[in-house]
């Protein structure tokens, strides 16, 4: 069965290591697997047995937007196809239409943001121009929950689905990390809500997870590894353990992110 992980954070070399300690040292300082380097990713994720990836990084400055689109474009076409590249935006890029175009432009598939280390909420009025932009041209994959914040647990995600339903958005970690239970109630219903399984398999048991994938559908769902956080192995071990049917593996493997992000079958 074809595998690609939906959600891998990457960054050039020169800063690598020093972003992933700032993740680690984020998330209350959880030991990082990976180095954050796409080649050795790549290297890694296909003796595991992975066929492709989706890369992307996120702009914590204004200034970084046009620099890290590049160097996304660039691993991708770099990549002998292994990788599809998303874009990146900040809460203060002006001209939301003409960034999204140049996302485009460079062959990115869709936007990342991460509401927590941005400091802008998911329905902070700033973005509401980009969820516009976006509609039917590219997905918004968002850092989904966290009970430490307020910038991206349902109350933020919930009014956007509703103001956007023709924008399709991506909940990471099942749509609210640290509040799996309370994001699933509350956000599995809506048709423009996609979400992925990354840092999920270390506090959820899999009992709790088969009960957030009923709830989604399989035809929503990306298997993602968050690297460079988590080691791709465990993470696929962990899903093949939920003996999900033939048809759930397929779509959550590879069929939504091929169709999300508009990956060759």
């Amino acid at each position: 069965m074809r595998i690609i992980d939906s959600h891998c954070h990457v960054y050039p070399e020169a800063i690598a290591m020093k972003a992933v300690k700032s993740v680690s040292n984020f998330y209350d300082g959880i030991n990082s697997f990976g180095d954050g380097i796409a080649q050795s990713m790549k290297k890694r994720w296909t003796e595991c047995g992975v066929d492709h990836a989706v890369i992307f990084s996120v702009a914590t400055k204004l200034a970084q937007v046009d620099s890290i689109n590049t160097f996304i474009s660039e691993t991708v076409k770099s990549s002998e196809g292994f990788f599809t590249g998303l874009g990146t935006v900040h809460q203060d890029s002006k001209h939301m239409e003409d960034v999204v175009d140049k996302i485009i432009s460079l062959g990115l598939k869709g936007i990342k943001l991460h509401p927590d280390t941005q400091l802008c909420a998911i329905d902070d009025k700033r973005l509401f121009p980009l969820y516009e932009a976006c509609e039917g041209r590219l997905p918004v994959l968002l850092h989904t929950g966290d009970y430490r914040y307020n910038y991206s647990n349902p109350d933020q995600l919930e009014p956007v689905l509703k103001s956007f339903p023709r924008t399709t958005f991506i909940g990471a970690h099942f749509s609210g990390w640290s509040v799996w239970d309370e994001a699933v109630e509350r956000l599995h219903g809506y048709d423009n809500l996609y979400v992925d399984t990354s840092s999920t398999f270390h506090w959820v048991e899999s009992e709790k997870v088969r009960k957030y994938i009923k709830a989604y559908g399989s035809e929503k769902i990306m298997f993602g590894s968050d690297f460079p956080m988590w080691d791709v192995k465990p993470e696929k071990d962990a899903m093949l353990s939920l003996k999900l049917s033939d048809n759930e593996y397929e779509n959550i493997f590879h069929k939504t992110a091929e169709r999300l992000f508009s990956i060759p079958s």
